[in-house]
């Protein structure tokens, strides 16, 4: 009876507010979250836009362009060789999306944790809201079926 080893495989990469990344599907979950951008594209060193907008769409698809337009990014992780995740001197994210010479930096401009913990305060709030018309449609019905005909 002869024991076959499986190769020994290295550990998946751990990075940790800087670092590069070249697997398409953690770009995409990077980027996804992201929300709300400053966004400066350089070509070969030189300023060619900057703006700010909302990061609608992340994909990966071979066949689709990266677009930005009217304050709305669509990122193809596709059109782009590696995402560097940077930190500014002020501890804040930011990400180099580097493609040969072209360089798509996208600086947050809303942060994921407080973006979620307000969606969790809406979601109460509605929950909260639901709960009340609920009741008082409750206490609507109850006071119809105590009520006399005649």
């Amino acid at each position: 009876m002869s024991h076959h080893q499986p190769p020994h495989q290295l550990p998946a990469p751990c990075i940790i507010d800087t670092g590069t990344i070249v697997n398409k599907q953690d770009m995409g979950r990077l980027l996804t979250d992201l929300g709300r951008v400053r966004y400066i594209h350089t070509l070969d060193g030189k300023l060619q836009n900057e703006g700010e907008g909302c990061v609608l769409e992340v994909f990966a698809d071979p066949n689709r362009s990266t677009i930005i337009a009217n304050r709305a990014l669509y990122l193809n992780v596709q059109s782009f060789d590696y995402l560097q995740l940077n930190q500014s001197p002020e501890q804040e994210t930011y990400f180099d999306l580097i493609q040969d010479n072209r360089q798509l930096r996208l600086i947050p401009l809303s942060n994921p944790y407080q973006e979620q913990s307000n969606q969790q305060l809406n979601a109460d709030a509605l929950e909260t809201m639901v709960a009340q018309v609920l009741s008082a449609k409750w206490d609507v019905q109850i006071d119809d079926e105590g009520e006399c005909p005649f």
